[in-house]
């Protein structure tokens, strides 16, 4: 195979134009963010939260040189009501045209964009106003400059999940099993107490071990006569 590609040279321009396209794919490939880890679903709070997708409105604009965070415009920064999505947010527009779809940086604001409504900074001015005003998904990615409110990764989430295990509470003890009450009769279960004794001990038992003594007086007992000897006999050869 070394030989044939070697010497044919339009097998190496074949080659090397897979290879390239293969990069391209490679490298044009979404990379799993925390835009994937947003909740599913359309949702219109009063406030907007990292992590949340929501309806907003877009508009563009391409006049003017500095935002009113300090840095000049250019492409991937939009201007909100800063009241909604202050400067320093993240967000992830997607629009009906997938050509303007992706991450913005909310870097300035104006006195036109109030409410739920971002504007899009575009070189062209032809292309602004042929974007309009149109309807958007908005997914917040991260609210202002605060780090801590951004979406959570995967390996985030996962990571929180363990240390909430590892310092949990442990359960309760399990409570300790009742005891049957020492009476005479049997358990509710049917099974004889172990303090109640068995086939007729409890007489044995309550007997003293000295006899009661009576008021009658103590007859003393009749001398036994000692028995007589007895002759030894004689045996005759």
């Amino acid at each position: 195979m070394r030989r044939v590609i070697s010497r044919s040279l339009w097998l190496k321009l074949t080659v090397t134009v897979v290879a390239i396209v293969g990069f391209v794919l490679l490298y044009e490939v979404s990379i799993f963010d925390s835009r994937e880890t947003a909740p599913q679903g359309l949702v219109d709070p009063t406030v907007p939260a990292a992590g949340t997708r929501q309806l907003f409105a877009a508009t563009a604009y391409c006049k003017g040189t500095t935002t009113a965070s300090g840095v000049g415009v250019r492409t991937g920064i939009a201007a909100s009501d800063p009241a909604i999505l202050p400067v320093g947010s993240v967000i992830n527009i997607t629009a009906g045209n997938a050509k303007y779809n992706g991450v913005y940086t909310i870097m300035d604001t104006g006195p036109h964009v109030q409410g739920r409504l971002v504007d899009v900074y575009m070189w062209s001015c032809h292309e602004a106003l042929a974007f309009g005003r149109q309807q958007i998904e908005l997914t917040v990615l991260r609210l202002g400059w605060n780090p801590s409110a951004s979406t959570p990764s995967l390996i985030d989430r996962l990571f929180r999940r363990r240390e909430a295990a590892r310092y949990a509470a442990p359960p309760p003890p399990p409570p300790p099993p009742s005891v049957a009450p020492a009476t005479g009769t049997s358990g509710a279960d049917g099974v004889i107490p172990a303090t109640e004794p068995l086939n007729g001990a409890t007489e044995a038992i309550s007997e003293p071990s000295n006899p009661a003594s009576s008021d009658a007086p103590l007859v003393p007992a009749a001398p036994v006569a000692p028995l007589p000897p007895v002759a030894p006999t004689s045996r005759e050869p």
